[in-house]
């Protein structure tokens, strides 16, 4: 239950952060390379390019990187003191986001199932959840820097 309303709250915040302005309706994107992230929702590139992203995001995701990078180095694995670090983040990049249109959605696709992840890492009960957790926010850090770009 506390994961669930900590992810609702961090849907809230990126909803209403970010500037999300009126969309154009007769927007092309290319569904070149897609892969899914979740059962509902795809990510993909930008006519066979990666997305644009703003220098707070690039560099958000970037720490994140690199705080897991120094994680596993690390002889004691303290998965919920890993993920606190990591949600603040993520609160970084959701509280410096100005991105807007399908740049900014496609973000989005990638950044909820990290929040998730995050979640799972702050609240993982023993060892083996959180190694689980970690794997699946590795795959979706790479998948972010395979579909963005500063």
């Amino acid at each position: 239950m506390k994961i669930r309303y900590t992810i609702v709250v961090l849907l809230l915040a990126v909803a209403f952060s970010c500037k999300n302005e009126t969309k154009h309706k007769n927007q092309q994107i290319s569904q070149t390379n897609e892969i899914t992230v979740s059962d509902s929702l795809q990510l993909m590139l930008n006519k066979g390019k990666k997305w644009r992203v703003n220098p707070e995001t690039q560099g958000g995701v970037e720490k994140m990187q690199s705080i897991i990078t120094a994680f596993k180095k690390e002889p004691s694995k303290n998965y919920i003191a890993l993920g606190k670090k990591l949600s603040k983040q993520t609160s970084y990049i959701i509280q410096n986001c100005n991105m807007v249109g399908p740049s900014h959605d496609q973000l989005h696709v990638v950044l909820v199932p990290m929040l998730d992840a995050i979640g799972n890492l702050k609240e993982a009960e023993n060892s083996a959840k959180g190694a689980k957790a970690l794997l699946k926010l590795e795959g979706l850090i790479q998948d972010y820097f395979n579909h963005f770009e500063l």
